[in-house]
């Protein structure tokens, strides 16, 4: 009794959280269970459900700080300065990340909400933030697109949300055997060749000489 008086409310939900996302790191997603998180801080599993509700709205926040994370890691390559492979060296930090944190980042394709559940707005700014840190690189390896900002974001958003895609199956085995090896080299094709049709598509828009 006298450990549990020692932790507020907001202390205890941190210590959850981390202890969640201990378990998930050792174990996978199959590991997790109020009652392992509760045995491992001390508390029952009642006092989790108090807090957070769900398992689920738990295992949620861990992913909140696995993005936080990541976008930390994204931002130290912005501030090493623009680069004509901007976008080729966030892709790699991407992928780096997820192999790092393999059995963590494979929950957010493994974690479904309920159907009467809907993501939270602080989880939709988190993977926007994500997006953001291309559509910065894209308009320094394009500039021109920087006038046409709503294209500019879609096309942004292209490629994160494939890059992301590839560090998902990458991470829950989902990708064929012979494609782990060369999981960068499938990233960089995938940017080259999206890059260059973007290119070739306002080369075509300009207006003839």
């Amino acid at each position: 009794m006298g450990r549990r008086s020692r932790h507020t409310a907001e202390e205890l939900r941190e210590l959850a959280i981390q202890s969640a996302h201990q378990i998930i790191a050792e174990n996978g997603l199959a590991g997790i269970s109020a009652r392992a998180i509760a045995r491992r801080i001390g508390y029952s599993a009642g006092t989790l459900y108090n807090i957070f509700g769900s398992l689920d709205e738990l295992v949620l926040e861990v992913e909140g700080l696995l993005l936080e994370a990541l976008d930390r890691r994204l931002s130290q390559v912005a501030a090493e300065g623009p680069s004509r492979h901007q976008l080729n060296k966030l892709a790699r930090a991407y992928l780096s990340f997820s192999r790092e944190n393999e059995k963590v980042w494979s929950i957010v394709a493994q974690r479904v909400l309920p159907f009467n559940k809907s993501t939270p707005p602080w989880y939709s700014e988190r993977l926007e933030r994500l997006s953001d840190h291309f559509e910065d690189a894209l308009a320094s390896q394009l500039p021109e697109m920087k006038n046409s900002p709503k294209s500019l974001k879609q096309s942004a958003r292209v490629v994160w949300a494939a890059l992301h895609g590839i560090s998902l199956m990458s991470a829950t085995r989902k990708l064929p055997p012979m494609c782990y090896e060369s999981v960068q080299h499938i990233a960089d094709d995938l940017i080259e060749t999206y890059l260059a049709g973007l290119q070739e598509r306002s080369n075509r828009s300009r207006p003839s000489a």
